[in-house]
């Protein structure tokens, strides 16, 4: 016995496996669509195939939505020997097919599936079949999978999210891993080797300042979303960002509230998922969506999530340190009327020690533009003097050259 045991030590083990995401990947916020907000699980390859044709022609390709992720619903049935198929009725031609469409646009494709025995929709879960899933997907040409938590009686979020990595890894594809099992287990004290955003909080709710409780579980709307961002930041960087949940912009709120919702996830390097749908979205908020400005904010090399700097009355200061010495300067009213603000950027000297960056407006002028309008507004010589709109932003970019 103990020379057997020698022997298949000697052997080295065989099975070990790689429990590290693909690297060089979201090395920025992914941006994209996703079809859960506005269509649930009414979905079908029709609607998949038009979204991609409006996201390139309405100009969020080039403005870099580039994920189109196909959320729950989409499966049908695995057959004899384990391996999953799409809903033939919804997805007639199949997965692969439709991927192959969506990258003969110039995007990327993304798919859902769900660490437990079943999907939250109902449809069949990974679990007990990680690694012919995650082939299946390598073949199909897949590029990001959101990977849920229903379902998933007894398992262990750290140990079930290492499983589907080293799923992905054994299969090959570089495959982008969305961790989304709703904050519940402290995913950003450990999830970042293994994925490359994981959710921080339940679900987004479209409203702006409101929960809704279903009785077992609750959705929120942006400001529960923001506060629940407190504390997360240190975690967030290159590769491996928390996820504050998809975007509702253009899915009911006025124009004011989804340009602050926005705003507020660009400051804090939120992935940017749309949640619309864009083969029916009005100017506005196809100009929200699309601003470069704001955008650039979000997408900015450095890497930095925002945080809140001060608050006085309904509005809160946000700032995000940006590369090349730049700043990001958001003001956020909170509240249901106008709020008037008066900010003295000499008054003191801000550092961020997270990021190591100081804004001294004292030392150094800094050029302001006015993000949202595009225009320039002055300098950090003298103090800001505005008015905000009620629930809606002031935002800035910070010069420092």
């Amino acid at each position: 016995m103990l020379s057997l045991v020698s022997s298949a030590f000697a052997q080295g083990n065989n099975y070990a496996q790689n429990y590290h995401k693909f690297d060089g990947l979201a090395l920025t916020p992914p941006m994209g669509w996703n079809s859960w907000n506005k269509f649930a699980c009414d979905i079908d390859e029709k609607i998949i195939r038009e979204v991609a044709d409006a996201i390139v022609s309405s100009g969020m390709r080039d403005a870099g939505y580039t994920y189109i992720n196909i959320d729950d619903c989409w499966h049908g049935q695995r057959d004899s020997l384990g391996f999953i198929h799409a809903d033939p009725v919804k997805f007639p031609s199949g997965i692969k097919a439709l991927a192959d469409y969506i990258h003969s646009k110039g995007l990327k494709i993304g798919i859902y599936s769900d660490a437990g025995s079943q999907t939250c929709g109902g449809r069949p879960g990974s679990r007990g079949y990680e690694f012919q899933d995650a082939l299946t997907y390598a073949n199909w040409g897949i590029d990001y999978l959101k990977y849920d938590w229903c379902n998933t009686e007894s398992l262990n979020a750290e140990g079930a999210y290492k499983t589907i990595t080293a799923a992905l890894r054994k299969a090959g594809r570089p495959i982008v891993l969305s961790i989304c099992e709703w904050g519940d287990n402290k995913p950003w004290e450990w999830a970042e080797p293994i994925g490359h955003l994981w959710r921080t909080t339940g679900d987004i709710y479209n409203c702006f300042d409101c929960i809704k409780d279903h009785g077992t579980w609750k959705a929120f709307g942006v400001l529960a979303i923001l506060d629940m961002q407190d504390g997360l930041r240190k975690y967030a960087g290159k590769g491996h960002w928390n996820d504050p949940d998809m975007l509702e912009v253009g899915n009911g709120m006025p124009q004011n509230e989804d340009r602050a919702h926005f705003a507020m996830w660009c400051m804090l390097a939120a992935p940017l998922i749309a949640g619309n749908d864009p083969r029916q979205m009005s100017k506005e908020t196809l100009q929200i969506l699309t601003n470069k400005e704001v955008i650039a904010v979000n997408q900015d090399t450095l890497g930095i999530q925002g945080f809140k700097y001060a608050t006085k009355d309904s509005v809160e200061t946000w700032l995000k340190p940006l590369a090349g010495g730049d700043w990001a300067v958001c003001f956020l009213n909170r509240a249901k009327t106008p709020a008037s603000i008066q900010f003295d950027w000499q008054e003191k000297t801000i550092f961020d020690e997270l990021s190591q960056r100081e804004l001294n407006a004292k030392d150094h002028t800094y050029q302001l533009k006015n993000l949202w309008t595009g225009k320039k507004s002055g300098s950090t010589a003298k103090p800001l003097r505005a008015n905000i709109p009620a629930h809606d932003v002031l935002m800035f970019r910070l010069s420092a050259k």
